[in-house]
């Protein structure tokens, strides 16, 4: 069973970016998937989720703390997959992050997940690097790519943080607008966009 966790900022699609990525293994890898949500601070956030696992039969398990993670995983480990949604954190609320912190010393996750969304300025993408410097090891998934005129910010957010960029999303579509990240493509459309 491969846990997989995705962390950031407020308003990023880490629900919805979720939600593309489970589809895709579930539909077109044919793995079985789990979810689990932390995410009980935003409104009907457990509903958004909790309707993505009945869409793709997926069960869901939702906790309330983060020494509730390990038993929630455990109740996943007939899964090739365990996804966790956690909520969206300020960057200036310590208290938050500390919280999420918690989760994932709690969740052990074998992979973590910054999303960003690419309308993110160059000096909010510093400081939410500089905020989640706690996490030991990640890759990065820029959101919303096709609300942005450019693609900057995932060639800043690559330099500055030194990780790899996974996935770009570029709409709202389940499970369609997901996309593996290829640098190269990033650099020609950056370059283009310079004519």
């Amino acid at each position: 069973t491969t846990v997989v966790m995705l962390v950031g900022p407020t308003g990023v699609g880490k629900t919805t970016t979720l939600a593309k990525i489970a589809a895709d293994y579930a539909l077109n890898k044919k793995k079985k998937v789990g979810f689990i949500t932390a995410d009980t601070y935003r409104i009907a956030a457990v509903e958004q989720l909790k309707t993505y696992a009945e869409i793709l039969g997926i069960p869901l398990t939702v906790i309330y703390s983060p020494q509730e993670a390990k038993a929630a995983i455990e109740g996943h480990m007939d899964k090739d997959l365990v996804l966790i949604d956690t909520a969206g954190r300020s960057c200036k609320n310590k208290e938050q992050l500390e919280e999420l912190n918690e989760l994932i010393k709690q969740a052990e996750p074998d992979e973590i997940y910054l999303l960003v969304s690419a309308n993110t300025s160059l000096s909010d993408c510093k400081l939410i690097y500089k905020t989640y410097n706690f996490l030991k090891d990640y890759k990065i998934i820029i959101t919303k790519v096709d609300e942005s005129e450019t693609l900057g910010i995932a060639l800043n957010l690559r330099n500055i943080s030194g990780k790899s960029l996974s996935y770009m999303t570029t709409g709202q579509s389940v499970p369609d607008d997901i996309e593996q990240a290829d640098m190269g493509q990033i650099a020609k459309k950056l370059l283009g966009s310079i004519n």
